[in-house]
């Protein structure tokens, strides 16, 4: 099932609107190119509206804010629900500045988002109204591991019934949920850490697989989750003496680009719960 999610993303090459951060913005579209989707990026308010009119699916990404970006957010949001567009959160950083995390909270009253994608401590920032963020990375407090899993598996469910959000929490154990199921996902590599924006390259290549598989949302995020981390995996096998972080955030976008339905079957290492 998580194979045909790629697939499908292949053949109907979903428009994603993106309204991302400045330090990843050429990764994302690059990662969207890569998997088969087709990406654009305006932040203007002026602009907004017109532009996610023409795309299928709308991916915000709270990274780097300003009042012309967190304009352009709500006006953005506003239409894609007017349209019954996807529409993705990524609260960077919420919890870290009270201007983060009020913009969080803020679009999550006004805006109805397919998923929100983040670490522990922004997802949990989300259902507090407060936390710890240590800047775009998760708390170490908040981690999820083997002895937490089955509450973490369970605040993820929950918070998906309480917000009508597919709740992705991805980390070194990576959770998907909506009210009923959790995807447990073991993919990647601790590697990936080292690199500046994998994080908003999944959250850009999850909107293509929700536009492109409406019909089975949770499993299209689910494999969305599970390629950004096979990608890591092969990427990581290809690395060469000499070669870094550089090479390495390449080396996952080729990876993401050779991926077939069946790669993504084979390599992909999940469970429910």
């Amino acid at each position: 099932m998580l194979g045909t999610c790629i697939e499908n993303v292949r053949k109907t090459v979903p428009l994603v609107h993106n309204i991302t951060n400045y330090v990843t913005v050429n990764d994302v579209a690059n990662i969207l190119l890569a998997c088969g989707g087709s990406p654009i990026m305006s932040d203007e308010p002026e602009d907004v509206e017109d532009i996610t009119g023409i795309c299928g699916g709308l991916n915000i990404n709270i990274g780097t804010l300003n009042k012309s970006s967190i304009e352009a957010m709500y006006r953005a949001g506003r239409r894609a629900n007017a349209l019954g567009h996807v529409v993705l959160l990524d609260p960077v950083g919420a919890g870290a500045s009270a201007l983060r995390t009020d913009t969080a909270a803020g679009l999550m009253k006004e805006i109805r988002f397919t998923a929100v994608r983040g670490n522990i401590s922004e997802i949990r920032t989300l259902a507090l109204g407060s936390g710890t963020t240590k800047g775009v990375d998760a708390d170490a407090a908040d981690a999820v591991t083997e002895e937490t899993l089955d509450a973490a598996a369970g605040f993820a469910k929950q918070m998906a019934g309480n917000t009508g959000s597919l709740i992705a929490i991805t980390g070194a154990i990576d959770l998907v949920a909506d009210a009923e199921k959790c995807y447990v996902i073991r993919n990647g590599r601790p590697e990936m850490g080292k690199i500046t924006g994998t994080g908003c390259q999944l959250s850009g290549m999850m909107t293509a697989f929700l536009v492109a598989n409406p019909d089975a949302q949770l499993e299209a995020a689910a494999a969305a989750v599970c390629a950004m981390g096979l990608a890591g995996e092969i990427g990581w096998s290809r690395m060469q003496e000499g070669e870094g972080n550089a090479t390495y955030r390449n080396r996952i976008i080729d990876a993401i680009c050779h991926m077939d339905g069946e790669t993504l079957e084979k390599g992909a290492r999940y469970e429910l719960r």
